[in-house]
């Protein structure tokens, strides 16, 4: 059974810095495509980044772009977002999915239950 288990959420402060982890197991093939997804109280969820199973490929959502930075280490099955310069509008759940696409996913097999994040001012 495939698990997807997020950590690295807290409190922060606005201009700060967090970076999440999601590390996966109970699988031996994928998933691959990866991507990182939020949601506030009330509000949809909303995608935040994407990777493709090589780390080359990348996607981000316009309102992070050039603040966070999605990677990958496939010998720890792990994916990161490294969150920078972090704003209030931050404050959410983060959410980790996983596809069997090798590619950047369009739709997600697998999720993860989320961490929050919190941005004060």
């Amino acid at each position: 059974q495939v698990q997807l288990v997020e950590s690295g959420g807290g409190l922060v402060q606005v201009g700060g810095s967090l970076r999440l982890s999601c590390t996966v197991s109970g699988s031996t093939y994928g998933p691959y495509g990866m991507g990182w997804f939020r949601q506030t109280p009330g509000k949809e969820r909303e995608f935040v980044a994407a990777i493709g199973w090589s780390g080359i490929f990348t996607s981000y959502a316009d309102s992070v772009k050039g603040r966070f930075t999605i990677s990958r280490d496939n010998a720890k099955n792990t994916v990161y977002l490294e969150m920078n310069s972090l704003k209030r509008n931050d404050t959410a759940v983060y959410y980790c999915a996983g596809s069997r696409y090798e590619g950047i996913p369009h739709d997600y097999e697998y999720w993860g239950q989320g961490t929050q994040v919190t941005v004060s001012s």
